[in-house]
């Protein structure tokens, strides 16, 4: 019973945070993190996930000043307001370069079989990236675990191309998230959950 109520306390604690403090956060950690998010099932056991620790603040920076180029191109391109697109930017940017952390979550498309037709084909991909996506869930439980904060983002979804270009990724490999993790500093209100009943249906 006590592990039981372990594991759903970690589940339902479990917050995404956006504000970190200056602490570091030290490499072992890390290593269990990433670890955690290794035991993650995948479709035929490919494991496509692949991982870029970012904990250099350089780094971070000039990924975000990549990533928020090519945001304010696209809001620009849409008519958007100039303040907002700016607000909108700098908030990007500030999230990115003053986490202590940045974990780039990528897809690698080479273990996935390959078949003559498209839907087969786009079916293959979508278990590769649901793969991936669990992976992610569990990064983030662990990084609770830890007593860490830690936050999904899927701007690089937005920016792959400037994403691989920033970190020098292989071409094959497919951005899919980020996490942005570190020791979290305040505690924001919770978001409340749809009601069970609401998305279940019994068959």
């Amino acid at each position: 019973m006590a592990t039981e109520m372990a594991f759903y306390s970690v589940v339902e604690g479990r917050q995404s945070i956006r504000e970190f403090s200056r602490e570091p956060v030290d490499h072992l950690t890390l290593e269990r993190v990433l670890q955690a998010a290794c035991h993650a099932p995948s479709a035929h056991n490919r494991q496509p996930w692949r991982f870029v620790v970012l904990t250099d603040a350089g780094r971070r920076l000039a990924l975000a000043e990549a990533m928020t180029a090519r945001l304010s191109r696209d809001r620009t391109a849409d008519g958007d307001p100039r303040d907002a697109i700016d607000a909108d930017v700098a908030r990007a940017r500030r999230r990115l370069s003053e986490a202590p952390v940045a974990i780039v979550v990528c897809l690698a498309p080479e273990s996935m079989d390959r078949y003559p037709d498209v839907p087969r084909q786009r079916a293959e991909w979508t278990m590769m990236a649901q793969s991936v996506a669990m992976a992610g869930e569990n990064l983030l439980l662990a990084a609770h675990a830890e007593g860490l904060g830690a936050c999904w983002m899927c701007s690089p979804l937005f920016a792959p191309e400037e994403v691989k270009d920033a970190l020098g990724l292989p071409e094959a490999w497919e951005p899919q998230g980020m996490v942005l993790l570190g020791h979290h500093q305040g505690n924001p209100p919770r978001r409340p959950r749809r009601a069970l009943d609401e998305v279940t249906r019994w068959a």
